[in-house]
């Protein structure tokens, strides 16, 4: 359940409503009775996996390109 809380009581408070916020509590602020923001924990990024294509690039990969083909890639 969320918790809402005046934007002017959170700048009091904010160190408490950060650590309810990582603990996993969801925090509104409201101003001027409207809904304004919200306090979440962020979630750690996603671990990113490289080389998790199958295959292999054949040394032709690294060949130069072709005049013509440098050509069309500028708009000649």
């Amino acid at each position: 359940m969320s918790r809402i809380i005046n934007v002017h009581e959170a700048k009091t408070q904010l160190s408490r409503l950060l650590d309810k916020a990582h603990a996993g509590e969801e925090i509104i602020l409201h101003k001027a009775g409207k809904p304004y923001a919200r306090l979440v924990p962020l979630k750690p990024p996603a671990k990113r996996t490289l080389g998790f294509l199958p295959g292999e690039v054949g040394p032709e990969f690294f060949e130069p390109l072709p005049q013509s083909e440098l050509d069309a890639w500028q708009g000649k």
